[in-house]
């Protein structure tokens, strides 16, 4: 059985993902029914072991997120920006 630490855990990293999805570009993608379904799917797990690695996959999917949502930032500054042709240096 889990702990209650290790589902306190679980439920922070759903709301978080959840929370991140919100804004995620392609609206085709359907985040929250793909993130609803990962943690449906896992919610029977009851070794200690196979609840951290889900909870890894967890986190890595929450930081590739956080990157494609920085890089979708930097691309739109970019374009807002335009590079300029002749630099004085």
């Amino acid at each position: 059985m889990a702990s209650n630490r290790t589902r306190l855990r679980v439920i922070a990293l759903y709301k978080e993902l959840h929370r991140l999805g919100r804004e995620y570009p392609d609206p085709a993608y359907n985040f929250h029914g793909k993130l609803r379904g990962l943690f449906e799917k896992n919610r029977h797990l009851t070794d200690e072991q196979e609840i951290e690695k889900a909870i890894k996959l967890g986190e890595y999917i929450r930081n590739e997120t956080l990157a494609l949502y920085s890089l979708r930032k930097y691309r739109h500054l970019k374009r807002a920006y335009p590079a300029n042709e002749q630099t004085p240096f």
